[in-house]
């Protein structure tokens, strides 16, 4: 693959002539910062094109861009940018729609660089647009094309989802601390505080000496107004139980009132947003079907999620020629610092998408839970190779990463027969 990359990185630096423009530009909120430059690094320009984050200051740049396209004879120009944050997505769409070509310079990259022309650790603007104008000119960048709008449909899904994912945790682990310092022997009763019962629980009598002013009888009767079947013997014995608990409880009752106040709003609230996860799901699975390849991927037996987050980032898994750069938009390519007789440890390089880097690894997760072909895979590596559990793992993702792209490329869904063997593999 090492051949692969120097060719490509050859193709990017020939992509810059002596005809072409070379633009950089410092993304900021309000106001950005271009530079110009030629093939060999000669700054174009007296001094920056600053413009707004607005139509009047992009309709600046364009005619700035074509002044200095005609000044100097060039009938090609690239902009360049940072991909950070979300300042960068309205100017980049406006040049593309301009027929302008946008590519995209990787943060780390402007960071170790930046001393290049005046050996000095100095940070402006006009500086960093300088920076990433000379990045590009070496062929340091990624070629910037918009989505289709079903893939950019997804992933404004996916990651508004994880928002929610991520919020609805923080809920969990508040509501964990409540019952830890008012009721810690609540678990013992419930061993997912989070099913219907228990929720109904905490609405209603949450501590020790709530549930001990109540019968039995009209515990399961509280129950009824949250559950289809709260009732039986099963749910008679559970509230034995539960008073059972809160009779020796050691849970603190020191300003309870106004703690069951806060415990009422972080159960609203979660409940709000698992609502919202739901939601945000069913439109998950109403997309898919619109989305190539997004079949291939389940017929492994990913998750919907998962199979949302790769499609969404990734984008259309065909134009991809290897599963190694699936990989490296998730960061979980190798990395080696090594000098001379020095040989540093192998590590993961995590410099691309977290989140698709978190659905690959829980995906595969699942996978040796249900997939008898990854089973194997993994006995084989953990028995045979003396792989840790971990090495199997992410030598696992780097095999469904080539799996999912194969598939897409040839057009055909899992089959646990033309799986490789763990004894070739």
């Amino acid at each position: 693959m090492k051949s692969r990359l120097i060719k490509a990185q050859n193709q990017r630096v020939e992509r810059i002539s002596t005809s072409t423009l070379v633009i950089g530009i410092d993304i900021a909120k309000e106001k950005h910062a271009a530079q110009a430059i030629n093939f060999r690094g000669i700054v174009l320009t007296n001094r920056p094109i600053m413009f707004s984050n607005d139509h009047v200051g992009f309709e600046h740049l364009t005619s700035s861009i074509r002044k200095l396209q005609k000044v100097h004879n060039m009938n090609d120009v690239v902009v360049g940018m940072e991909s950070t944050g979300h300042y960068w997505f309205n100017i980049a769409d406006w040049l593309v729609k301009q027929g302008i070509s946008v590519v995209l310079v990787n943060p780390m990259t402007t960071k170790r660089n930046k001393e290049n022309r005046d050996n000095s650790p100095s940070k402006n603007d006009p500086k960093d647009a300088l920076v990433i104008a000379d990045a590009v000119s070496r062929g340091f960048y990624a070629p910037f094309s918009p989505k289709e709008e079903a893939f950019r449909r997804l992933r404004v899904i996916v990651t508004n989802r994880e928002h929610w994912v991520i919020k609805s945790g923080r809920i969990k682990n508040r509501i964990h601390r409540w019952l830890d310092i008012r009721f810690p022997e609540y678990r013992q009763a419930f061993e997912d505080i989070f099913s219907p019962r228990s929720l109904a629980t905490l609405r209603r009598f949450p501590a020790p000496t709530d549930v001990l002013q109540l019968s039995p009888e009209q515990m399961v009767q509280i129950w009824g107004e949250y559950m289809a079947r709260p009732g039986g013997v099963r749910g008679r014995n559970k509230a034995i139980e539960l008073q059972a608990y809160a009779r020796h409880s050691v849970g603190d009752s020191t300003a309870l009132e106004e703690d069951k106040w806060e415990l009422r709003h972080l159960i609203e609230e979660y409940e709000r947003v698992c609502q919202i996860i739901d939601e945000a799901d069913k439109m998950i699975e109403q997309l898919l079907p619109e989305i190539p390849c997004s079949d291939l991927i389940r017929s492994i037996g990913v998750s919907v999620p998962a199979t949302a987050a790769i499609l969404a980032f990734c984008g259309d898994l065909r134009k991809l020629s290897h599963g190694n750069q699936l990989l490296r938009k998730a960061g979980l390519n190798l990395a080696e610092r090594s000098s001379g007789r020095y040989k540093g440890q192998i590590k993961l390089t995590k410099r691309g998408n977290s989140l698709l880097r978190k659905h690959l690894y829980f995906s595969v997760f699942h996978l040796l839970s249900h997939n008898n072909a990854f089973q194997a895979l993994h006995t084989h590596n953990v028995e045979v190779k003396r792989m840790t559990k971990m090495q199997s793992m992410m030598k696992l993702i780097g095999k469904l990463a080539r799996m999912l792209v194969a598939m897409a490329r040839k057009g055909q869904t899992f089959s646990a027969d033309k799986t490789q063997s763990p004894l070739a593999a």
